[in-house]
């Protein structure tokens, strides 16, 4: 059976459902008409008949068809299409958008104008495409917040109601019932077991955190991004606990309504990570939420990736070692942008003591420290007029990292979900020491591109060299060309291990 990008009939999404294949949860949905249900492939109930199935893009399709959410498998839990963050396309950006919470921040309106398109062409292009409308979408994800919110929380209707974005109480409890047949009491009542294999569990309060399973498709090799984030996490920000195999990232984030600390386990349950949320506004949780899934990139199609650049002979054994490889994201794109002007030229040890440093300098301390968790990375409005001395770099480096921090504060460059790439990369190399390493970087960590190459990079050109891996050859591993350079970049740290035949 091809992997999900090669879905190209309902007879092989059938088949995916006849035999539960959990690639492709998030990649399409089907409902059943004699039960007025919609799921995930997955779903463990008895398989319906081809001639009561109908297949949607996505849940909210799905949902604006008349069908309610399944309470086996949880559909509105699945992990996003990797196609939206592969797409660079009007769809793709509005999708990136709207999962980033902007319509309920910002309205349709403000969704339009981000892209550079009327609110109407974006209303078109996405009911052909995904067959459902902006509105649509963001009410989707914020039925699911709110399921959430429910089942995880003691926080009364009303706030649970507001804190996931609906405008009222009553549209709170119109929109729960109608997408889960449950009043909202029911469904806090129905929440699922600690055992369960779907969707987000917990019993904390509020002010415990937001327990949440952040769902993954296929494997995922948990080791390789947490030894990725812990050689580079920063005093005051961030923080790995405990040993390997069973360490706990946390950090600090700073959100549109206030802060808020994450928590993300190593250990991987059954297509899932472990996450809590501390969250100063529980407004923030759809963004929270996304920010994390974009760090731990859970959104990936490790089977896609790993059926292109596996039939590269020099890449296949290096795929073959590390199955569900996966190109961490960021979880604040302004702080990926600043902390890789930092690494310029020098190594990862070096650019963390100096991203330590601006931290300890500029970045504002939290009312109520955590931990080692004490502060925020810095905004780009606080270092655009920072003489930056306490970094003890060159002149021309601190002009540069200025540069890049007035550029964001000022919008002139743009680097949130929906931002065009090659534009944002265009007018970074535009920026006064910004060469193609640091603007390739930023494309691939803050803009989350899967198919960015650096080739100026030493240690993938030592991979390269080391696995016999060509550049002529890397048109062939378009799309997923990111994961390419985090292959190399382990084969060139990983020396004394043989590359296997």
């Amino acid at each position: 059976m091809p992997h999900p990008g090669g879905m190209t009939s309902d007879d092989s999404r059938y088949e995916a459902v006849t035999s539960r294949d959990a690639r492709f949860d998030g990649e399409f949905f089907f409902a059943v008409s004699t039960t007025g249900i919609y799921c995930r492939p997955s779903c463990p109930a008895t398989t319906p008949k081809r001639r009561n199935v109908t297949f949607f893009p996505t849940a909210a399709a799905a949902q604006s068809g008349g069908f309610r959410a399944c309470r086996r498998c949880r559909p509105d839990a699945v992990p996003g299409s990797a196609d939206w963050n592969a797409r660079a396309d009007l769809v793709g950006r509005a999708m990136r958008l709207i999962g980033d919470g902007v319509v309920d921040r910002e309205g349709v309106a403000g969704l339009a104008a981000r892209l550079g398109y009327s609110a109407r062409q974006v209303q078109r292009q996405l009911n052909a495409e995904v067959g459902a409308g902006p509105i649509a979408l963001a009410r989707a994800q914020r039925a699911h917040t709110a399921r959430v919110l429910l089942q995880t929380t003691t926080l009364g209707a009303a706030e649970i109601a507001f804190a996931s974005g609906f405008a009222s109480v009553r549209q709170f409890n119109d929109t729960v019932r109608e997408i889960y047949a449950l009043t909202p009491g029911e469904l806090r009542t129905a929440r699922p077991g600690g055992s369960s294999r779907h969707g987000s569990v917990g019993t904390a309060d509020g002010g415990g955190g937001v327990p949440l399973r952040l769902a993954h498709r296929g494997p995922y090799a948990a080791a390789g991004i947490f030894d990725h984030l812990a050689a580079r996490a920063l005093t005051g920000v961030e923080e790995m606990a405990g040993e390997p195999g069973d360490r706990t990232y946390r950090r600090t984030l700073d959100l549109p309504n206030g802060t808020g600390i994450a928590e993300v386990g190593e250990r991987t349950g059954d297509g899932w990570l472990e996450c809590r949320l501390h969250l100063g506004d529980l407004r923030d949780l759809t963004t929270a939420t996304q920010r994390m899934r974009r760090l731990f990139d859970l959104d990936a199609d490790p089977d896609a990736v790993a059926e292109r650049l596996g039939a590269d002979p020099a890449l296949a054994p290096l795929v073959a070692r590390s199955p569900g490889l996966r190109a961490p994201g960021a979880a604040d794109v302004h702080e990926l942008a600043v902390r890789a002007v930092l690494g310029q030229q020098v190594s990862v040890a070096a650019g963390r003591r100096l991203g330590s440093a601006l931290v300890a300098a500029h970045g504002p301390l939290l009312q109520v420290p955590s931990g080692a968790l004490t502060r925020t990375f810095p905004g780009p409005g606080d270092l655009a007029e920072a003489a930056l001395d306490e970094l003890g770099m060159p002149g021309s480096r601190r002009a540069t990292l200025r540069a890049v921090a007035a550029a964001l504060a000022d919008g002139r460059i743009g680097l949130d979900p929906g931002a065009d790439r090659e534009r944002a990369e265009k007018d970074l190399l535009a920026l006064p020491g910004v060469g193609p390493w640091t603007a390739g970087y930023i494309r691939m960590r803050a803009l989350g591109d899967p198919d960015v190459l650096l080739t100026g990079d030493v240690a993938v050109r030592a991979g390269m060299r080391r696995t016999g891996a060509r550049a002529a050859d890397a048109g062939s591993w378009r799309p997923w060309r990111t994961y390419a350079v985090h292959h190399f970049w382990q084969a060139a740290a990983d020396r004394r291990r043989p590359v296997p035949a």
